[in-house]
């Protein structure tokens, strides 16, 4: 990915893609978790479901971030003062994917779990992080190339 011209202009069109998606995915995970937690019927059910397209939301932006030709090479190539910023992203990356395989553990097979407030608890928490995350990220883009990806998507 070139810094300039008209690769950069493609590659953030398809970030803002990839963030409207993830959007989108947070906000179905936080219409799950306002289903009354008394309706085990369905409850864990709706967050499993959301938290899967959440998950492979999340793999995309993954992908999309760290591949060879992606933002963070081409950050950390042409503007090392972000270097920090880039590798605090990176391990968010790993803790976030480890914290989405929990949750989605927490709701694996047919049985209700037994907790369900923890369970909340902890999906509340990890869509928080991932909110911040997105902010991060937001502001790493524009520290780059002085682009606003934020509000739109």
């Amino acid at each position: 990915m070139a810094s300039h011209g008209q690769d950069l202009e493609l590659y953030l069109q398809e970030v803002r893609a990839r963030r409207a998606e993830m959007r989108e995915s947070i906000g179905a995970v936080l219409d799950a978790l306002a289903v009354p937690l008394g309706r085990t019927d369905v409850w864990p059910e709706r967050v499993r479901a959301a938290l899967t397209e959440l998950a492979h939301d999340f793999e995309d932006h993954i992908g999309l971030t760290e591949r060879p030709d992606g933002m963070f090479s081409d950050v950390l190539e042409g503007h090392p003062r972000l270097a920090r910023s880039v590798e605090a992203l990176l391990a968010e990356h790993a803790s976030l994917r480890e914290d989405l395989d929990g949750c989605l553990s927490m709701l694996d097979g047919d049985d209700v779990p037994t907790d369900l407030p923890a369970v909340r608890e902890a999906v509340t928490s990890l869509v928080g992080r991932l909110v911040r995350h997105r902010q991060r990220g937001s502001d790493l883009v524009y520290e780059a190339y002085a682009v606003d990806i934020g509000g739109q998507g």
